[in-house]
């Protein structure tokens, strides 16, 4: 008689599309912790061959020991890793059920705006970093570009700076913060609130800096709110390839001084 009752029942469309259009988080949250590994692995997979084909002195071992790795290899740690990102930006689109937005990557001339938002960023994490004298900041960058010289150094620099943003963007604001903030049971602020914070949170472990983790973690929010606020990816690549820039900038002015 119960289940007679409930099939003729009234049910609201309007409930029912919004349920179906809901983003799948818990899916898409797995997929992007599994992409960020099965990157990992995809990048280990090509080094290991590249360090076969160039017989690395020392083999593998010598090179996770590096300070200064060749070029090549973070190169390819990078190509793997964005891999693993791609497969995860697939399966939410497909099997996620996290439709794009209409005008994600519609490039206006006021985002160049967003150019200063970047500098502005890395001008107050350093100032925050600063009083506490930390001399590992720095490491991240040398550890990418000690190595690279001429071509590769210019080669670097356009994966750092321009797809590395891009790819970061389209996963961790694209996908993991609108995941998160329109697949609440209870969409509004608070679930606007926890994509922030989950996509900047994940954003900054997946760099694996303990030491520059909150100043990753203060960009990744900065970020998610641009996403948020603008419904665009593009205005929040722009803040973060400045953001990188200003980095490696800085490393050419130092390479410079001496």
């Amino acid at each position: 008689m119960r289940v007679a009752l409930l099939a003729l029942s009234p049910v609201d469309p309007l409930t029912v599309a919004r349920v179906e259009g809901r983003p799948r988080v818990g899916a898409i949250l797995v997929a992007a912790v599994l992409g960020f590994l099965g990157g990992q692995v995809a990048a280990m997979a090509l080094t290991i061959i590249a360090v076969q084909l160039t017989h690395f002195p020392g083999g593998l071992t010598a090179l996770g020991r590096a300070t200064s790795p060749p070029w090549w290899a973070n190169a390819l740690g990078l190509l793997g890793l964005w891999s693993g990102f791609g497969a995860a930006i697939y399966f939410a689109s497909t099997q996620g059920n996290l439709r794009p937005l209409a005008h994600q990557w519609r490039l206006r001339p006021s985002d160049v705006g967003f150019v200063a938002l970047g500098v502005a960023c890395q001008v107050v994490v350093d100032l925050a970093y600063r009083p506490l004298h930390l001399h590992d900041l720095n490491r991240p960058t040398n550890h990418l570009f000690n190595s690279a010289h001429g071509p590769t150094f210019v080669l670097l620099v356009v994966m750092t700076v321009v797809f590395a943003p891009v790819m970061e963007e389209w996963l961790f604001r694209g996908v993991i913060f609108r995941a998160v903030s329109e697949g609440s049971n209870r969409p509004g602020r608070r679930a606007v609130v926890s994509g922030v914070l989950v996509s900047a949170g994940l954003f900054a472990l997946a760099h694996a800096e303990v030491v520059q983790f909150a100043g990753l973690a203060f960009l990744g929010v900065v970020l998610a709110v641009v996403m948020q606020r603008t419904r665009r990816l593009t205005p929040s690549i722009v803040t973060h390839v400045s953001f990188n820039a200003v980095a490696v900038i800085a490393l050419i002015s130092q390479r410079a001084g001496h």
